[in-house]
Formats: C-alpha cells, sequence, structure tokens
C-alpha cells in the first residue's frame, strides 16, 4: 500500500498501481516521493483484526499526508468521501485511546479543509445516528463518538444541528448518558448539550429546541446534580456553559417556576420525590464551582449567577441564594480576588442583584463591608469602571442600613477614598459621570449620619474638601449636568449640619463651620447672583436657598452673622423678589420668605423673623404689591395688621443695606398712607417700639433721599406723627440700628433736639462699659453700630456733636456720676473710631464742658472720674487738629488744674497711672502749641517752678545710677515714669522754642555740673541726655536721642538766624562724640541715625575746633568710610552690622565730605576705581535714597568723573521707570517699629502715641525724603554744576 521512491526535484509521474492491483486513481502521490492507496487505507481500517500498530501508522501517514498542499488539494478535491465510512467504522469499533484520538483528529481535519458542506453533513449525520441508536450501548466507544461530535459542532460550519435526522432520540440518548457516574462521559455530555441547546439561534430547525423542553427538567437536574458532586473542572466548566444558554433562553427560570420534578417523577425512584427544590439545588451546586481553584469556573459561575439573577427580576431568588450562604462565597471571593476586574466586575454585579432581598442582604453585607473598601479603592482610581457605580451604591447601602458594621477606620478610610475622587475630578484628572458624583455626596451624607463618625477630625477634614470640590464641581459643569449641582447642595448644607454636633472640638468644629460659610460665601452666592437668569429648574434654585436657609437657621456665631451681612449686602432682598418673579410659584415664595426671616433673626435678635413666618402665607409676589397692602388701613384686620408688620420688617432690612425693593417715591407714598390712616390711639397699645423705630427710619430715609434729589413732596401731617411717635413713645433710634442717612436726617431736625438728646444719653447707658448702671436692653444684644455714630457725629451736618456736648454738660451740672462715665466713654469710643470727630467736638465747645468737671466735686472725689476724664482728654488732644481749638481759654483753666493736680498728687502719692496720664496730656498740649493753638496753656506748663523742680529732680536721680539705667524700662514703675517725663521733655523742647524764644539760653544746655542745676523752663541738659543714651535701656535711648537732635537741630538754626557763636570745652565736646560714635552701630537703626545726623550738625559747627576732632577720630571716620563704600560695593564682605546701619553712616560720610579740606585721605578711599565698582554693582531695585544722597556730595565735591555720572544718571532714569511701573515702592523712611504696644492699656497706649508722634516730627524735621525727591535733588545739582 504504502512505497518509497527516491525523492525528485520536479513532481513525479503517476505512480503505478499498487501491490494489490488498485487503480491508480486512487492512488495518491506524496511529495517526498512516496504514496498512499486508499483502498488499502480503508482495508486496513476497517479491518477488526488489523494490528493496532498498523492501524496507528497508516493514521499517522495520512494526518502527515494531509498537511502537505498537493495532496490534501487531490485528496479533497476527488475522494473527500472515501474515508468517510471506515473512519467512523474504525472510531466505532476500537477501544484503543490513541487511535480514537488520531481518527477524531483525521475526520475533523478532512472536515476542516473540505468546502463541500454535504461531507461536514455526512459526518455529523452518521455520528448522531450511531449516537442515537443506542448501538455502542455506553462503552468506550461511545465516549469516542460522543467526543467527535462535539469537536465537530464546535467546528466553525453553518448550521451542523440540521444534519442530526432523530434529535428526539439523541437528546434523550444523552440524557440517559448523564445519569452515569463517569465524570468523562458527564463532561462530553454536557459539552454536546451546550453546543445542541444553542441551535436556537443557529438554525431556523426549531425542532431542537422542542427537544430539549421535552427532555428539560432531566437535563436541568441531572447537570445540576453533575455540577453538585463532580470535581472535575471539565465538568464544572461545561455544565456551567450549558446552564448559562438554559439561563438566557429563559428555560431555567421557568422551569424553576414550574419546579414540577417531584410530580413527573422523571427518574423512576421513590427517592426522587423527595428531592429537594430546583432552586435549592442549583444553589448548592453553584458552591462547588464557585470555590474551584480555576478561575474560568469561577467567571463563568458568577456570570450564571448574574444572568439567573437579572432574568425577571424575582427577589424570591436573592432570598434563597442568600439563605444558601451564596452571599459569602461572593465575597470570599472578593476578598482572595487580589483586584482583578473579571472576577470584581461579576462579584459586585451578584451583589447589587441580591441587595433587592434588602432584609435579608442587610446582614450579608454588614458581615462582608470591611472586604468592598478594597474594591472601592481599585473602582475608584480607574475612570468609568463598570462596576464604580454598583460598588458604591453598596457601600452607601451598608452605611445607611448597617451602622453597626461599619467602624470609626472604615468611617474616614472612604471618606478619604472620596475626596481623592472628587479632588481629582476638580482639577481634570478624571472625569465622574452624574451618578457616580451623586453616590459620592450620598456616601459622605450616609457617613455623616453615622455614630461611629462622631467626632473624627479626620472625616471632617475630608468633608471639608469634600463639600468644597462638589459644589466647585457642580458650578462649573452646571450647563452639562444640572443634576449635580443639586446633590452637591445638599452634601454642604449636611455638611454645615454636621459641624453642629456636639462631639467635636471646638477647633475642628469651627474650622468645618467656616469651611462651609467660605465656599457659600465666595463660590455658590457669586455663581447664584450672576447665573439665576440661566436656571431653567425651579428645584435647583430652591435647593440653593435651602442650603442657605440651613446655614442661617443653625446659630447665631460672629461667623454666620459675617455670612448674613454679605448676603444681605448682595441687594439679597431685591434679588430674592427677582427669583419670585422667575419661578412665581408658592413653594418658591414660602422659602424666600423663610430666608427672610432667618436673616431677620441674625441680623435683629430671634425674635423678629416669627413676624415673616406668621405672615408668609399672606405675603404677596411683588414689592409693588408688597407696598400696596402697606398703605392699606388695618384698623379691622388683624391678618393685615400681621402682614404690615413683616412689610415694614423687610423694608427696613433692605434699606439698612441700600437695597431698595421699589421706587423711592412710590415707597414713601406708601409709607405716608400707612402712617395717615394707621395712626391712632390703638396704634400705640397694639404695636411694639420696635416697629415704631423701623417706621422711623424709613421715614427718616425717604426724606434724606428726596432731600438729595428726588424732590418728593411731604406730608406735613405725617411728619408730625412721626415726631409725636418719638417723643409719647421715645423710641431707640440709636440702638435699634439705623441707616445713617435715616440718622443724619433725623439729627438735623431742630424740633426734636429733646427727644435726640435722651436717645443720646440712652444710646450711652447701653453701649457704655460702666457696670454701676443697669440697662434694660432686649433680649437680643443687637446695638447700632459705634461707627455709625462717630460718622454721624464727624459728618459736622447735624446737631449730634452739639448735643452730645450739651448732654455732657448737662451730666456735670446734674451730678449724675454714672451717666457722666457713660457719656465720656461714648466721647472717647467715637474719637478712637473716627477721630475728626473731635474737631466737630471741638467746634462745639467740648473743651468748656470738660472744664466744668475739673471745677465739680465729682472730679476729687473719685478716681474713676479723674481717670475717664484723663483718657478723653488725651484722645481728644491727641485727635484734634490743632486750628480746630477755640475755646483756649477754658484749656488754659483745666491746664492749670491738671498741673497743679500733677504736683499734688506726686508729693503725696507718688508717681502713680493718673499722674502719668496727666503728663502725656501736658505732652500733647505742648505739640500743640507749636501749631499756635493752646499757647498760654503751653506756657503754663513749661514755666512751672514746682513742676519743673520735680522733673529735674527725677532726671537728676535717674542720670545719677550710672549702668543701673539699663534696668528702666517700660515694664518697670521707674522705667514708666522716665519714658513720660522724657517725651514731656521733647514736647516742651520743641514748644518753647516756638512760643517763649526769648528765655532760650542754649549755651547753658551744654554747661556741666555735679550737682543738679535748675533751668528756668522744662527743659535738660545735654551731658544729661548723653548718660541717658549711653546707659538707658533701648526705649529711653531712643527718646534721648531724639531730645538731643532737636537740640542739635534747634541750635544750628539759632546760630544762622542770630549769628552767634557756641563756647563749648574740647573735652565736653569730645567726650559728646565718643558717645554718639559709640552708638552709630546701635542695633535699632532709628537711634543710630539720630546720633549720626547729631555728629553731623556738630561737625557743621565751625567755630568749635573741628580739626582738632577730626583728627582725634580719624581711623574712626575712615572706618566709616570704608565700611560704607564696602557695603555699597560688595555687601557680602562688609560687616554684618554695617550692612544694616549703612544709612546713619550717610548723613556721617556726607558730613566728611564737607570737611574734605581737612581728611587728605579722603581721596585716595573715593577714588575713581572705589566709585566705579559702585556704580557697576548696582541695579535699579538696589538704589535707595541714602544711595543718591551720597553721590549727590560726591557730585558736588568734584568726585565723579563724566563717564560715572552718565552710567548714575542712566541707573536713576531706570530706578524712576520702576518706581512708576510699581516693581519698586518709593517710601518715606518711617520706622512702623513700637517699642511700645499701643494698645496694651491706658498708660502705654499713651506712652505708644507720644512716641509714634515723637518719630514722625523728628523725621519731617530732619528733611527725611523719598526716593523720588533725592533723585530729583540729584538732577537738579547736575544741571547747576553743567
Amino acid at each position: 500500500m504504502f512505497s518509497t521512491t527516491t525523492i525528485f526535484p520536479h513532481p513525479p509521474p503517476s505512480p503505478p498501481l499498487c501491490s494489490q492491483g488498485h487503480r491508480s486513481t486512487l492512488h495518491l502521490p506524496t511529495v517526498d516521493g512516496g504514496s498512499i492507496c486508499l483502498l488499502c487505507f480503508s482495508a486496513l481500517i476497517s479491518t477488526p483484526k488489523s494490528p493496532t500498530v498498523h492501524v496507528s501508522y497508516a493514521l499517522s501517514q495520512l494526518s502527515i499526508a494531509l498537511s502537505q498542499p498537493q495532496f490534501l488539494r487531490n485528496f479533497i478535491t476527488h475522494h473527500s468521501r472515501f474515508l468517510i465510512s471506515p473512519l467512523l467504522i474504525l472510531l466505532a469499533g476500537i477501544e484503543d485511546d490513541p487511535i480514537a484520538n488520531q481518527t477524531t483528529e483525521l475526520i475533523v481535519k478532512i472536515v476542516e479543509n473540505c468546502d463541500d458542506d454535504d461531507v461536514y453533513g455526512e459526518i455529523v449525520g452518521r455520528v448522531s445516528d450511531k449516537l442515537s441508536s443506542g448501538a455502542l450501548a455506553w462503552s468506550r466507544k461511545q465516549l469516542y463518538m460522543l467526543h467527535c461530535l462535539g469537536i465537530l459542532l464546535n467546528c466553525d460550519k453553518s448550521s451542523p444541528y440540521v444534519y442530526v435526522k432523530d434529535k428526539y432520540a439523541l437528546v434523550a440518548n444523552l440524557v440517559t448518558g448523564l445519569q452515569l457516574s463517569s465524570e468523562e462521559v458527564q463532561g462530553e455530555i454536557l459539552f454536546l448539550l451546550y453546543k445542541l441547546s444553542l441551535s436556537k439561534e443557529e438554525s431556523v430547525d426549531y425542532d431542537w429546541f422542542d427537544a430539549l423542553s421535552a427532555n428539560c427538567p432531566k437535563v436541568l437536574y441531572l447537570s445540576l446534580e453533575a455540577l453538585m458532586k463532580t470535581q472535575s473542572e471539565v465538568v464544572r466548566l461545561n455544565c456551567v456553559a450549558l446552564l448559562k444558554v438554559l439561563a438566557q433562553r429563559g428555560i431555567l427560570e421557568n422551569q424553576m417556576d414550574k419546579d414540577s420534578f417531584g410530580a413527573d417523577n422523571f427518574m423512576g425512584t421513590p427517592e426522587q420525590i423527595d428531592r429537594p427544590p430546583l432552586n435549592i439545588i442549583f444553589a448548592e451546586a453553584l458552591k462547588g464551582a464557585l470555590l474551584s481553584s480555576d478561575s474560568e469556573v469561577q467567571i463563568a459561575t458568577l456570570d450564571l449567577i448574574v444572568l439567573y439573577l437579572s432574568w425577571g427580576g424575582d427577589s424570591r431568588k436573592c432570598q434563597v441564594l442568600l439563605e444558601e450562604n451564596i452571599a459569602d462565597y461572593i465575597f470570599e471571593i472578593l476578598r482572595l480576588s487580589g483586584c482583578k476586574d473579571p472576577l470584581i466586575n461579576s462579584c459586585i454585579m451578584i451583589l447589587d442583584l441580591l441587595s433587592a432581598a434588602e432584609k435579608s442582604f442587610r446582614q450579608r453585607l454588614a458581615v462582608g463591608f470591611a472586604t468592598l473598601l478594597p474594591v472601592l479603592h481599585f473602582v475608584v482610581e480607574i475612570p468609568f469602571h463598570p462596576v464604580q457605580t454598583q460598588s458604591m451604591k453598596l457601600i452607601w447601602s451598608c452605611i445607611l442600613n448597617c451602622p453597626g458594621a461599619v467602624a470609626t477606620s472604615h468611617v474616614e478610610e472612604v471618606g478619604a477614598v472620596l475626596t481623592r475622587l472628587l479632588e481629582k475630578h476638580v482639577i481634570g484628572e478624571i472625569d465622574v459621570p452624574p451618578e457616580t458624583f451623586s453616590l459620592s455626596c450620598s456616601i459622605f451624607v450616609a457617613l455623616m449620619k453615622c455614630s461611629c463618625s462622631s467626632g473624627s477630625s479626620s472625616l471632617s477634614t475630608s468633608i471639608q474638601n469634600s463639600s468644597k470640590d462638589a459644589l466647585l464641581i457642580c458650578l462649573r459643569d452646571y450647563a452639562k449636568h444640572p443634576q449635580k449641582t443639586l446633590d452637591s447642595l445638599y452634601l454642604v448644607k449636611e455638611a454645615y449640619g454636621y459641624a453642629h454636633e456636639g462631639s467635636f472640638t471646638g477647633s475642628v468644629n469651627m474650622e468645618l463651620r467656616n469651611s462651609i460659610l467660605e465656599i457659600c460665601n465666595e463660590h455658590l452666592l457669586p455663581w447664584f447672583l450672576s447665573e439665576v437668569s440661566n436656571i431653567e429648574d425651579e428645584e435647583i434654585a430652591l435647593g440653593v436657598l435651602e442650603t442657605l436657609y440651613a446655614i442661617l437657621l443653625q446659630d447665631s456665631n460672629p461667623e454666620t452673622k459675617m455670612f448674613t451681612k454679605n448676603l444681605v449686602s448682595s441687594s439679597w432682598f431685591s434679588f430674592s423678589f427677582g427669583c419670585l418673579g422667575m419661578f412665581p410659584t408658592e413653594k418658591m415664595k414660602w422659602r424666600i420668605y423663610f430666608v427672610f426671616s432667618s436673616i431677620a433673626d441674625l441680623l435683629l435678635g430671634s425674635n423678629y423673623g416669627q413676624l415673616i413666618r406668621d405672615a408668609a402665607s399672606d405675603m404677596p409676589f411683588d414689592p409693588v404689591d408688597l407696598l400696596f397692602v402697606l398703605g392699606q388701613n388695618s384698623f379691622d384686620s388683624q391678618q393685615l395688621v400681621t402682614c404690615q408688620s413683616a412689610i415694614l420688617l423687610l423694608l427696613y432690612m433692605s434699606s439698612l443695606y441700600d437695597d431698595r425693593l421699589a421706587d423711592v417715591k412710590l415707597m414713601f407714598a406708601s409709607l405716608e398712607q400707612y402712617i395717615l390712616l394707621n395712626f391712632s390711639e390703638s396704634f400705640v397699645e397694639a404695636n411694639s417700639p420696635v416697629r415704631l423705630e423701623w417706621l422711623v427710619s424709613l421715614y427718616g430715609l425717604c426724606r434724606s433721599l428726596a432731600k438729595v434729589g428726588y424732590q418728593i413732596p411731604y406730608s406735613p401731617e405725617a411728619e408730625k406723627i412721626i415726631f409725636q411717635l418719638m417723643d409719647e413713645r421715645g423710641c431707640d433710634l440709636l440702638d435699634s440700628g439705623m441707616h445713617i442717612s435715616s440718622l443724619k436726617w433725623l439729627f438735623q431736625q431742630g424740633k426734636i433736639c429733646k427727644s435726640l438728646t435722651d436717645q443720646l444719653l440712652k444710646f450711652c447707658r447701653c453701649n457704655s462699659s460702666n457696670s454701676n448702671f443697669i440697662v434694660n436692653q432686649r433680649k437680643d444684644d443687637h446695638l447700632l453700630e459705634s461707627d455709625v455714630v462717630a460718622e454721624l457725629i464727624a459728618s459736622g451736618d447735624n446737631y449730634a456733636p452739639l448735643l452730645l456736648v450739651w448732654l455732657l454738660r448737662d451730666v456735670i451740672q446734674n451730678d449724675q456720676e454714672n451717666d457722666y462715665l457713660s457719656v465720656v466713654s461714648i466721647l472717647t469710643r467715637m474719637i478712637e473710631i473716627l477721630p475728626t470727630a473731635s474737631n466737630q467736638l471741638s467746634a462745639n465747645g467740648i473743651g468748656e464742658a470738660i472744664q466744668k468737671i475739673y471745677h465739680h466735686p465729682m472730679y476729687s472725689s473719685s478716681l474713676e472720674i479723674r481717670m475717664v476724664t484723663s483718657k478723653l482728654v488725651f484722645t481728644l488732644l491727641h485727635s484734634v487738629s490743632s486750628n480746630s481749638i477755640s475755646d483756649g481759654d477754658a484749656w488754659g483753666s483745666m491746664v492749670v488744674k491738671l498741673v497743679d493736680s500733677l504736683v499734688h498728687t506726686i508729693a503725696s502719692e507718688g508717681w502713680i497711672r493718673e499722674t502719668l496720664i496727666i503728663v502725656g496730656i501736658l505732652s500733647l498740649v505742648l505739640h500743640h502749641s507749636t501749631n499756635n493753638a493752646l499757647i498760654e496753656a503751653s506756657k503754663t506748663v513749661l514755666l512751672n517752678t514746682p513742676l519743673i523742680l520735680t522733673i529735674n529732680s527725677e532726671i537728676f536721680d535717674a542720670c545719677s545710677k550710672g549702668p543701673a539705667l539699663t534696668d528702666l524700662d517700660e515694664e518697670t514703675s521707674n522705667g514708666e515714669i522716665l519714658i513720660s517725663l522724657l517725651l514731656l521733655l521733647f514736647y516742651s523742647i520743641r514748644s518753647v522754642d516756638a512760643i517763649l524764644p526769648g528765655i532760650l539760653d542754649w549755651q547753658n544746655l551744654f554747661d556741666m555740673q555735679d550737682k543738679m542745676q535748675h533751668l528756668s523752663y522744662i527743659s535738660i541738659r545735654c551731658h544729661d541726655l548723653c548718660k541717658l543714651i549711653h546707659y538707658g535701656s533701648p526705649v529711653i535711648k531712643l527718646i534721648a536721642s531724639h531730645c538731643l537732635l532737636d537740640i542739635f537741630s534747634k541750635i544750628s538754626v539759632h546760630k544762622i538766624k542770630k549769628q552767634v557763636e557756641l563756647e563749648i570745652r574740647t573735652g565736653y565736646l569730645l567726650s559728646v562724640v565718643a558717645i554718639l560714635e559709640g552708638l552709630v552701630f546701635y542695633e535699632d537703626v532709628r537711634v543710630s541715625t539720630n546720633c549720626a545726623l547729631c555728629l553731623a550738625i556738630i561737625m557743621s559747627w565751625e567755630e568749635l575746633n573741628i580739626e582738632l576732632l577730626v583728627s582725634e577720630r580719624s581711623r574712626w571716620c575712615r572706618l566709616v568710610i570704608e565700611e560704607l563704600v564696602m557695603s555699597f560695593a560688595a555687601p557680602c564682605l562688609a560687616s554684618k552690622s554695617f550692612v544694616v546701619h549703612h544709612k546713619p553712616a550717610v548723613h556721617i560720610v556726607v558730613a566728611l565730605l564737607k570737611m574734605r579740606n581737612l581728611l587728605k585721605w579722603l581721596s585716595s578711599v573715593l577714588d575713581s576705581s572705589c566709585i566705579s565698582g559702585i556704580i557697576e554693582k548696582l541695579s535699579p531695585n538696589q538704589v535707595t535714597a541714602e544711595l543718591v544722597v551720597f553721590f549727590r556730595e560726591l557730585l558736588l565735591a568734584g568726585y565723579l568723573k563724566p563717564d560715572q555720572i552718565a552710567s548714575f544718571g542712566r541707573m536713576l532714569q531706570a530706578c524712576r521707570k520702576h518706581i512708576s511701573t510699581g516693581e519698586i515702592r518709593d517710601l518715606r523712611e518711617e520706622h512702623t517699629e513700637k517699642i511700645i504696644d499701643v494698645g496694651s492699656d491706658d498708660l502705654q497706649r499713651v506712652s505708644g502715641i507720644l512716641m509714634h508722634n515723637m518719630i514722625h516730627l523728628s523725621s519731617f524735621n530732619t528733611n527725611s525724603k523719598g526716593l523720588l525727591e533725592e533723585i530729583e535733588l540729584f538732577s537738579k545739582c547736575l544741571m547747576e554744576e553743567d
């Protein structure tokens, strides 16, 4: 049959006849020169007694030959059917596994390479016939046939099922075989049933469906039994595949509903009648497959459960699976899944479907909740993950329904995961679908309501960040996803409520609340105000209003009140009525009026919002209708009275924030009509005083607006009624809150001065810090803000300042001590709030009123009165401008009283706080004298001999302490005394030169005596100042250096004017210079600058032996110049102290440049290369005023060359450009550093104010200029040089 020949390079010629003499057409050559006789091959494999080795070899040779294209083409074209029968006979007659496998492979190879469907159909038909007949019984031969048919049906051929002739017999025989215990047979049968069950889709022949349906109960039961008992993964996989198809067809669902196996008794045995229901068997069968180590089996089983539960949506199926603990298996698979997508997807889908059985599922979900957390981490990180939504639903359901299963760590973990999700969405890293966003918000709300979340600072932080991110997302994506807005608003509202739980610490609570208020204030409110016209869904507008209402409703802490004020400041009332016009529904009306009521509660007090809530149902939609209702007669209608009260409240609140709900003329007309129609005795009895105040406020505002530009006529009768009500009822104008324009108009009405004075007294009593006076205040603590009253006083176009002065006089004359304390306290506070108010008070005679208290017995008998009076006087003198002080005689009398009281108190009680504040007052009196005010009062201070002796004594004692002076600072009582006296001396030096120039003897200030020597006016000698500068504490050094600088400056001016010369001993001068030089490098640049300026002034006194001075201090002078140059050219090389203090040193170097004839070495230090190096290192932002001063003096001294002048000029032009563009700020040298804290207490405040004023005055007097001014001076000098 088989022969071999030599291999030819070309196709061999037709082979000769085989050894059996068969014709050549059945003798097929192979490419290697051999040949195969098909008849011989057929005879060999068809003969039962043929040796198996021969059969196996023949099958292998044919298989090899069929892999050769030429042989395959020849065989398929002419002999494709020839071997079908022999091969099937062999397959049905052999019991050898290898030969059976070879035969099956050969059959499949023929089928796959043959395009003729008839060949395929013939093979399928013969194999199926053999199986249908049952001729092979259930032997190995039957198994081979099952395997072969299964492979044939799995081939990529169309409609293989039509070739099966007896479908019912085949199915019945397969069902019979399924009862066998052989897992191998079960696996093959299940695969065949799986393939046959697909026939409904692949064939128009419905006989298969009928055949399967007829045997369906048996198929289902036997399949499930096999699945339940088998340990074979193949059986499980094929069984699950079959069940999936049956589930897709609805057969599984229908059979479980019927569950007729017991009645049919199809197995024919009594035991089967008592079997469990099919759904129980199904659940039990799933367990083994779910525990399979083969992931393919697991995934297929999970998919089967999904199909089963998805069909029909019957919760009873879920209930059965839950009772059989399938959910526990699912959670275990999830736990071991390692977050692999196929497993996670199916498991989460099953759990989501099982959740339909809510009560039973809750218990399982509670147990498996911890397993879901890693899944949540995984699905949240992947955008649009297929089970992201279902996973979040499960998490939400467990937190909501099983709070006991959720621990604090779980809550914090979930919060952190969702926070990251929203953060990524905000920055655009991922996109979050609307449903996922909604679930995120819902989960956060559920977390907040969970008991274990109480007090969790970590969750609070997550909520804080997430609520902000959620709101930003919804506002950004509103056009695409409007629904997100409601979800985020719900989260924000609940978060604010969560922040008020008592389990939080104060800081955590406050931080979360402030965060919510911030995002509403900065994001939600501006968006709503600007985008309301684009909102089409009323629910969104209602959601915003609901959120704001929830915030306003929670509490009345300062932050919420501030948010409320910001809300109403954005024209909220008119905006709200605009919303009502867009959505004219009852729901919107109720929400808007309830927000109004909460605003009233927060701004006015907890009782007033109830007026709006009571009238909300009857309130109109339009603000014009509000005015119509207001103008009606309400005598016979309590309902109308309620509405009018609420309308007055709305108009009053809106007027406070300049939010006009209607035209002013219309509002004024309605208001007058209301007054004229409703005023009677019953009005006074029935209405509360507060409503009268609202009415007065609105009336005054309308009148003030009419006066400004509206030219609205008014009813004198209505005005009379208003004033009469004010007189009779005494309404609290200043304690109820009132618009400044309304208040100003009222205080411009001379007809009600008495009533206004009473109002001012009442205001003083209510707002005073005087604890001895008890006032009946309303339950709420809403009082008019003091700055409004201060503005009223400062404006000067009303009677308020005059009435306050009258009130002060009145309480003094009537010996009303408590009222005096209240009025003085308010006057002081008003001046502190608005210093210009002092000018109006002074112009209206407050000095004369204060004078009366100094001569009243109350002053001498009460320390408290003396202290508050001194505080008022000091505050007044500090704030008032000198040209506004008109009552000089009164002030002179006051000063005499103050000086006498000061000297007497020091003699009897020593230096106490009262005396030190009086010294501060005297200092301010002297300060005003330099501006031609309080001249006589200042002379009283300067020439008072007991005061002079007292001051000299204290200064002498202080100077005699030597190095111990360092301990006298602002923290010690002796230090406070010395500071106060030095400040008085500073202002004395300035005042005596201004008002008593004839008594000055500057030479006396340089006399040095070992013992205390008295002067005829308040002053201090230079050597005492030098001691204080040298030994004193930092604050003493500062004040003393200012005093010395002021003396030296005035001496220089005096020398120039009078052409006089000073006679100072050389030793004395050298000692002064030595002290000043030692402080040029002092750490306080203000002290060092003062000392440097003093040295520069000394160097300018030509009559002194300056040559000797310079020669004595030559090394020090050279050091200063070299360090200054180094700090300009190379700051990194200069000494650390000099880098900070190069500004004071400039003044010394400028003075030395003016003495260049005496300093021969100066040109060697400031040579051309040095100056060029400084210019090269400079940049425009490094130019300072001191540097320009230095170069100006170099220019005047002739040290600058033309190219250097040009380079520096370009640098100044660039600097000027930078200043104009804002890159460099042109600042004058203002030292804001304060050694004494101004706000600590009264005495420190006094010292701090005086020192601040001293520094400002010294800066002004020493001609300290800004950078731009110095640049202009340099340019001017350059032009003069040219």
